[in-house]
């Protein structure tokens, strides 16, 4: 079944899309991060899913490697991305490829949200076993 969520928000200060699922992270592996999904399960894509994550000042990802590779598209902000052990600066309009079992994580160093869409596989492996991404 196809899907459109609608863009909501104001482009550039509020990005909030209709049916996105929304989750906040605060905490020791990450801080500031809300994460809304916008292509998964609940729209049963087979072979991708697509989040927006909003990434607060001064907050960061959590710093993981999984099996699975991703992409993600800046759309606001500026901050970096640690991919392996090499730190690289980020801004508006950059894409980012992070390959499988690569060490990652993004943080935000500018003084506004750093926003950008990530794309991963809508099934995945998880400690051997295969799993929805969305996890539900």
């Amino acid at each position: 079944m196809s899907a459109i969520n609608k863009f909501e928000g104001v482009w550039g200060e509020r990005m909030e899309w209709d049916g996105a699922r929304v989750r906040r992270y605060d905490g020791v592996d990450a801080a500031g991060v809300t994460e809304n999904w916008l292509i998964g399960k609940a729209e049963a894509a087979r072979n991708f899913a697509i989040r927006y994550y909003e990434v607060g000042v001064d907050g960061r990802t959590k710093q993981e490697a999984h099996e699975h590779d991703h992409g993600s598209v800046v759309l606001r902000g500026q901050g970096r991305v640690l991919l392996d052990s090499d730190w690289n600066e980020i801004a508006q309009g950059d894409v980012v490829y992070i390959a499988p079992n690569e060490l990652h994580q993004l943080m935000n160093t500018g003084p506004e949200p750093l926003g950008f869409l990530c794309v991963i596989p809508a099934v995945r492996k998880k400690k051997g076993e295969k799993v929805w991404a969305e996890g539900k």
